[in-house]
């Protein structure tokens, strides 16, 4: 599905996995993540941001800039995720004074943590596993296991924090320039996807050629233009629906890009399996 992921709990924990799906959509959602790439090959796209991956490598993300990884057919992909909602953690971080262990998320919202898999590393991955344990035996009702999976989340966000530090949070040097022109691309989208766009059009401010730019940005990041472009409309879609309770969804639609209210209506059932207004009713809900 593209668009937002609905995981609707307060924690989920994947530890070493490597099933390959092909068609893993542009998604977002309101959970942060902590993503640990251990072997195998994925180009991973964040808002208007290309990371080459290596081994050992820690992305952090606030979960609503649009991320996707893009990985070759046929390869190896392994890698750990912890999804986790800040409400679920933050009383126990206040209790501890530890709330800056948050920051990393709210003020940067994405970034790229490249440990070359170090002892801080090796140390992480063993929390995230011991994590996916207690979580795999555990339910939310169960008070002693939240307790354990919250040490064990603190944790880990103290490792993820020193890892960060030491690494300065700095993002990979000079890129390719097939990796720029991407970007470039992304980024215009991002600043443009609520006008009338076309690939044309994308290709003529950017003074590239359209067949290339369909073709790079494919290449580089496992989708199309247009299919991009949807993307980034929908996610402030469900932006507006949870934060403007109150904008008519005609507005929604106008600002977010749509022409058609018909259309938007349609695509977005499609792509989220509700429509607009009972996706409203349920984020208000929570």
């Amino acid at each position: 599905m593209q668009g937002r992921v609905m995981i609707n709990q307060p924690l989920m924990v994947n530890y070493r996995m490597d099933k390959h799906w092909q068609h893993i959509d542009y998604h977002s959602h309101q959970e942060y993540e902590i993503y640990f790439f251990h072997a195998g090959s994925c180009r991973y796209l964040i808002h208007d941001q290309i990371y080459e991956l290596k081994a050992g490598d820690i992305l952090l993300m606030d979960g609503m800039a649009l991320h996707k990884p893009n990985i070759p057919p046929n390869s190896e992909y392994i890698r750990s995720h912890v999804h986790f909602s800040p409400q679920w953690i933050e009383n126990a971080l206040k209790e501890l004074d530890g709330l800056h262990l948050l920051d990393v998320f709210r003020q940067l919202h994405y970034c790229l943590i490249r440990t070359s898999e170090n002892e801080g590393s090796k140390q992480l991955e063993k929390l995230i596993s011991r994590l996916e344990e207690v979580y795999r035996s555990a339910n939310m009702a169960d008070n002693r296991k939240e307790a354990e999976m919250k040490i064990l989340l603190l944790q880990i966000l103290v490792n993820v924090n020193h890892l960060g530090e030491a690494d300065s949070l700095k993002l990979p040097g000079k890129k390719a320039e097939k990796e720029e022109h991407a970007e470039n691309i992304a980024s215009y989208i991002q600043g443009n996807y609520s006008r009338k766009l076309s690939v044309a059009s994308i290709a003529d401010a950017l003074s590239l050629s359209k067949s290339y730019t369909s073709h790079i940005f494919k290449e580089m990041t496992g989708f199309t233009i247009m299919e991009y472009v949807m993307g980034c409309r929908l996610n402030r879609v469900k932006y507006l629906l949870e934060t403007e309770p109150d904008k008519a969804l005609k507005e929604v639609a106008h600002e977010s890009g749509f022409e058609s209210i018909s259309h938007f209506s349609r695509y977005f059932r499609e792509k989220v399996g509700v429509t607009p207004k009972v996706y409203r009713e349920l984020r208000q809900k929570k």
